[in-house]
């Protein structure tokens, strides 16, 4: 771990939940047919951005007095994730949000820990499920459901 990345990267990321915050209070209260605003999901994620960089920085400086040897950069996930990620963006609207998620956190996971493919579909699965049917169902907000040919 680099002490002097982590501490750079922390006020970089505080400056973006701040940012993700103020956006948010542009944005309208409340939208068709949702009693749950476009408004709360980024202050939720600004503030949630702010509270871990803010630990990360406490943490530079806790960490400051031991000295480890550098991790090698990994390439080949952060590529694996970053296409994952735009395959998300890119089909969210179309295949729907629960199979998309599913698919994209498998890929996750899997990219991050090979080995263990069952528990990685059971989470997938149960994440996607829960959150789709929490959102529409209990918060009566809108997210791309499923898709027309399945």
């Amino acid at each position: 771990m680099d002490i002097k990345f982590d501490r750079i990267a922390s006020v970089l990321f505080l400056a973006i939940g701040v940012l993700f915050i103020i956006g948010s209070r542009n944005l309208a209260s409340t939208s068709y047919g949702s009693s749950v605003g476009p408004d709360i999901f980024p202050s939720i994620l600004g503030a949630l951005l702010v509270l871990l960089s803010i630990r990360l920085f406490y943490e530079t400086f806790v960490k400051m007095g031991h000295h480890g040897e550098k991790e090698k950069l990994q390439y080949k996930p952060f590529l694996i994730i970053f296409v994952a990620t735009l395959f998300y963006i890119l089909t969210l609207e179309t295949i729907g949000y629960v199979i998309t998620t599913f698919i994209f956190l498998f890929v996750c996971f899997q990219t991050m820990e090979r080995t263990k493919w069952v528990k990685s579909l059971i989470i997938s699965a149960c994440f996607s499920g829960v959150v789709y049917f929490s959102y529409v169902q209990v918060l009566k907000g809108t997210l791309p459901g499923w898709p027309i040919w399945f």
